[in-house]
């Protein structure tokens, strides 16, 4: 696995607990759980031949990492009860996106 790769896995992890932390500190385990529960929409690439390709930008290739499903998940932003999960999964699509560029600037 490459350095590049490593790294934003370990973003996936760290950048909910940072945002728990700061905005969410009294209920930081719940609410770091639940931003982390974004990464239920990488099940998408199960669908995709081969499962993984650490050269491919998943933003626009998985269903569930296209523009209606990142509509979707801002939506989910919005109403309180949704809002932490919501925020998982656009920081999800966002630090994808990251890599995206960063996979783009490195070829």
């Amino acid at each position: 696995m490459s350095l590049r790769a490593i790294i934003h896995l370990c973003l996936h992890a760290a950048v909910p607990a940072l945002l728990a932390w700061l905005f969410w500190r009294p209920q930081f385990g719940k609410a770091w759980l639940v931003m982390l529960l974004g990464w239920v929409i990488d099940l998408d690439h199960l669908l995709a031949d081969p499962v993984y390709v650490p050269d491919r930008c998943s933003v626009g290739f998985h269903p569930l990492h296209t523009a209606p499903a990142i509509a979707l998940y801002a939506g989910l932003v919005v109403p309180q009860r949704t809002r932490l999960f919501g925020i998982g999964l656009v920081l999800h699509i966002a630090l994808d996106a990251i890599d995206c560029m960063w996979m783009r600037c490195s070829s």
